[in-house]
């Protein structure tokens, strides 16, 4: 009886959390409300706020479930399976190329978070830790590359990055092969260890 009642309770908080995900991911957090979670999860209230303590503690578990999937599985993933060393980091663009032409192009969940939500709020400060590891990631296919100041270089490297995310989400769906003939501007210029 205990044990059913727990699966259940798990069922139902990966059905929150996966309703959650597809409507935060396509919409924004503040443009989703519980009761549009509720339905789609086909979850009662009760369930949302026996899993989760509120729909803020619901967008953390998202941010850090877009993390495994956008940063880690997929990003990440492709860009060390398209190049090696400097070729690595030039490969970003041509993943975001890709995603920029895809239909049901969002645009980033971290950016959004962190344009959407006020100054000290929890939510801000997690979008901004994850924006952090995707510089984290830019900072060691930079090393590899032998590049100098791997830290300065990846916040520069990563203003490209969100600047192109930006201007895909104005329309533009050739922002990454744009973006790219700057990145490469960018590497042929820094200095080398």
């Amino acid at each position: 009886m205990i044990e059913d009642k727990a699966k259940d309770q798990a069922s139902a908080r990966e059905r929150l959390l996966d309703a959650a995900y597809e409507l935060f991911a396509a919409q924004g957090v503040n443009r989703v409300g519980v009761e549009a979670i509720l339905a789609r999860s086909g979850c009662a209230r009760a369930s949302l706020y026996s899993n989760f303590a509120s729909k803020t503690d619901l967008a953390l578990a998202f941010l850090r479930r877009r993390e495994e999937i956008w940063t880690r599985n997929w990003l990440e993933t492709e860009i060390l399976r398209r190049g090696a060393d400097g070729e690595a980091l030039l490969a970003v663009f041509d993943v975001f190329d890709g995603w920029f032409h895809q239909t049901d192009f969002e645009g980033c969940s971290f950016i959004n978070i962190l344009l959407e939500t006020e100054i000290g709020s929890p939510l801000r400060h997690a979008a901004a830790d994850h924006l952090a590891k995707i510089r984290g990631i830019i900072h060691g296919l930079a090393e590899a590359a032998g590049l100098a100041k791997p830290a300065l270089f990846a916040q520069a490297w990563h203003m490209l990055m969100k600047g192109s995310i930006v201007t895909a989400g104005e329309g533009n769906a050739n922002a990454a092969r744009e973006a790219k003939r700057a990145a490469r501007l960018i590497i042929d210029g820094w200095p080398r260890r």
